[in-house]
């Protein structure tokens, strides 16, 4: 890459390590393991933004319209990798890590050994020039020094009076040298959990309009409030583990009852082998007592999806969830042509469009009504923001809603119960 890069350029080394497939006695040839992660850049990582191989096992990476690289998206990769390369395997075996820095020092980071990448990885540093360096793995997204450990400083040669009781200092004299603050030696170890002030995410309330009560909650991710929900599959991917990695802070402060909590998922990637094993990581970790309170949302769902591809979602998801509702965008969508049993709901999400013409698709969902109902489907309504939806959803006989009309995004899933609707929206305590 001997292009000249415009000033806002993140550019970044991107490293494959192979941490496990030798003492698996699953050799994977490097040539494999290179074309996968090209194949996968080649499709995810688009113009303007390019890439190239400097050398085995390395990729340089730049943005033109960033500074730095968003680590979620190289998780997805790590995921995608390992997954196609390791199917059925436990996980650790490909482990990425990146550097940033200036591009001379990328190139350097480039030419490690993989023996080198190992010893940073574990926080020996190298005698490269620094940067930030990340490990990154289907498990874990973590920063590591770059530069090696300062040496320790050399023993001083002992007074003689060394038997003389201990007392402070002479005030003409320096103090000891304080040799805890001195040495620059970052912390390699896996940081602690996240707090939850740090998550990315929170939970909305479902509100149902008839009886006035808070019946469960759906997490909802806040850059959405600030932006559209992107649109590739691994960014999707990277922000569906996020989610289901951080419900699991909310699940301790749940109490026991009827509510359900739903999880968003992406219809596209739930019909991936890779990222079926993906997701089946993180649930693998949940409490199974919660199992008959969580329903999984299944956004971006066609307005005519493949039979097929329903039932391989349904049967997916069966194991996991107690509820499963698919998200749809279209207020005609043909729930007549669906088994009943493929979803227990259906939610409307409302587009960004005019208030009238927001308005104007709920009434058309809910003109269905008698359709859903000889199915066994509910029907709701996902991304309510004002009071003159939500007025409308009850004019059109609507059950279940959500959105910044009904609650904002909340640290925990809420209470239960009756909350008179003159009172929302909900706010965090």
């Amino acid at each position: 890459m001997a292009v000249k890069l415009p000033a806002m350029t993140a550019i970044a080394c991107l490293r494959i390590l192979l941490t496990a497939a030798e003492t698996a006695g699953a050799s994977v040839p490097p040539a494999h393991v290179e074309a996968a992660a090209d194949l996968y850049l080649k499709h995810r990582w688009k113009h303007p933004r390019r890439y190239g191989v400097v050398a085995p096992l390395a990729f340089v990476l730049a943005d033109t319209k960033a500074e730095k690289l968003d680590p979620e998206e190289m998780q997805a990769l790590a995921i995608e990798l390992e997954t196609s390369l390791f199917p059925g395997r436990k996980s650790g075996q490909v482990c990425l890590m990146t550097f940033e820095g200036d591009e001379n020092a990328v190139l350097q980071f480039a030419s490690l050994s993989q023996g080198e990448l190992a010893g940073l990885m574990a926080g020996r540093g190298y005698s490269g020039a620094p940067g930030h360096v990340q490990v990154i793995t289907a498990e874990e997204i973590r920063a590591v020094p770059s530069a090696p450990p300062e040496a320790p400083p050399a023993p001083q040669a002992k007074p003689a009076a060394t038997t003389a009781p201990i007392e402070a200092p002479p005030k003409a004299k320096p103090a000891p040298a304080k040799p805890a603050a001195a040495p620059v030696r970052p912390v390699a170890a896996v940081p602690p959990p996240k707090p939850a002030a740090s998550l990315t995410t929170g939970w909305r309330a479902i509100y149902h309009l008839p009886t006035e009560s808070v019946v469960g909650a759906v997490l909802g991710h806040k850059a959405d409030l600030a932006a559209p929900r992107p649109e590739e599959d691994g960014e999707l991917l990277a922000r569906d583990l996020t989610g289901l990695n951080d419900a699991q802070f909310g699940f301790p402060t749940v109490k026991t009852g009827e509510g359900a909590l739903f999880l968003p998922l992406s219809f596209w990637n739930l019909t991936t082998p890779a990222s079926q094993e993906a997701y089946k990581r993180r649930l693998s970790r949940y409490p199974l007592d919660l199992q008959p309170r969580l329903g999984a949302t299944v956004y971006d769902t066609p307005r005519e999806p493949s039979m097929g591809l329903l039932q391989q979602i349904r049967a997916f998801l069966h194991g996991s969830f107690a509820y499963i509702d698919l998200c749809i965008s279209d207020p005609n969508f043909p729930v007549n042509t669906l088994p009943g049993d493929i979803a227990s709901s259906i939610t409307l999400e409302l587009r960004d469009e005019p208030d009238a013409e927001r308005i104007k698709a709920i009434a058309l969902f809910a003109s269905r009504q008698s359709v859903y109902r000889a199915k066994g489907v509910h029907q709701g309504v996902l991304g309510v923001r004002n009071a003159k939806e939500l007025d409308a959803c009850r004019a059109a006989g609507l059950g279940y809603v959500t959105g910044l009309a009904v609650s904002a995004l909340l640290d925990k899933p809420p209470a239960l119960g009756a909350n008179p609707a003159d009172a929302l929206p909900l706010q965090a305590a």
